[in-house]
């Protein structure tokens, strides 16, 4: 008789009375199970419908009840999604495939297509693409991008107001009075980044609220890459009595470099990050910093392509709002 519901391979093992490596050798034809049992254990396959294999689930039913969760490489704002998507996910009948194509560093422009056409139509019913680069027209699969390098266009998005963000950020640092306010810039290829920064200049550009000790430094998205300009910042003359940098893993290694050239933060800098990530409420002070709701995002983005999936119609862009987040390491002057 078969199962009305999702049957697993532990189904499978505690109803023929054996082990899950048994059932796995017996799926897969290998050696090792006697006659008998193997025998047992495939009319139990087949008295509970259970399908051993993605592939073969869509060869029988030209769908795979699979969603793929895309990246470039899994850092903290892809980790942190995908524990939102993985939250969504139960109880919609999908099951989840995350994938990184392990790229070279000159490899990146495109890597969404080509992972696209290595998934789309037989492993994974839709996908959700984590800041692609290029999202073209015409995928074989329903996609939703996620934070993408050019900000919302065709395919459906889901990002946060990373300009308002950005607005949020330089004014807490005015409100505490200010006035020399660096700025640690994020991927120049980055919709989002390129947004943070804008808030940032908005937020300087009333007459007499403060100014730049010096042109936006980029930061890049690795703490490595914060390194040079965090030093060339807090070694000016007239050094920033504030950095903002557009992402959390900037402004933790602008706190150790701020450390290193014997400042102590935020008595004598203050540092404000953007995200939220988990490690920066784990620094030494904890991290200020602006709150882009990344589970939530995760959750969206689920719900989206579900609606895709299954031919739903619905808003296709989705912005969520950040807020300010006020910890350790930002102080009045």
């Amino acid at each position: 008789m078969r199962s009305t519901g999702r049957v697993t391979i532990g189904d499978v093992a505690r109803t023929a009375g054996v082990s899950v490596a048994t059932v796995s050798k017996v799926i897969n034809g290998r050696y090792g199970v006697a006659p008998e049992t193997s025998r047992h254990v495939q009319q139990v396959i087949d008295d509970l419908g259970y399908e051993s294999s993605i592939v073969a689930r869509s060869l029988r039913s030209s769908k795979t009840n699979v969603i793929g969760i895309l990246v470039a490489e899994f850092e903290p704002f892809s980790t942190e999604l995908l524990k939102g998507i993985s939250e969504a996910v139960d109880g919609t009948g999908y099951e989840l495939l995350a994938y990184s194509g392990g790229l070279r560093r000159d490899d990146r422009v495109g890597w969404e297509q080509r992972s696209l056409s290595r998934l789309g139509g037989t492993l994974i019913d839709g996908a959700i693409l984590v800041t692609p680069t290029v999202v073209a027209r015409g995928s074989s699969i329903p996609v939703v991008a996620v934070d993408p390098h050019r900000g919302p266009s065709d395919p459906p998005t889901v990002d946060s107001d990373n300009l308002a963000g950005g607005r949020t950020a330089t004014q807490h640092l005015l409100d505490l009075g200010h006035r020399r306010i660096g700025f640690l810039a994020g991927r120049p290829d980055l919709e989002s980044a390129r947004l943070r920064e804008q808030g940032y200049r908005e937020a300087l550009a009333d007459p007499g609220s403060a100014r730049a000790p010096d042109r936006p430094r980029g930061g890049g998205h690795r703490p490595d890459l914060a390194d040079s300009p965090a030093h060339a910042l807090l070694s000016l003359p007239e050094r920033p009595t504030a950095i903002f940098a557009a992402n959390d893993l900037s402004a933790i290694r602008t706190m150790e470099v701020a450390a290193e050239l014997g400042l102590r933060v935020p008595d004598d800098v203050s540092v404000i990050g953007f995200d939220n990530v988990p490690e920066s409420a784990l620094t030494t002070p904890p991290l200020t910093t602006v709150d882009q709701p990344i589970h939530r995002m995760g959750t969206e983005a689920l719900r989206l392509i579900v609606d895709l999936v299954e031919g739903r119609t619905r808003d296709p862009h989705v912005r969520l709002p950040t807020t300010l987040v006020v910890r350790g390491t930002t102080r009045t002057v």
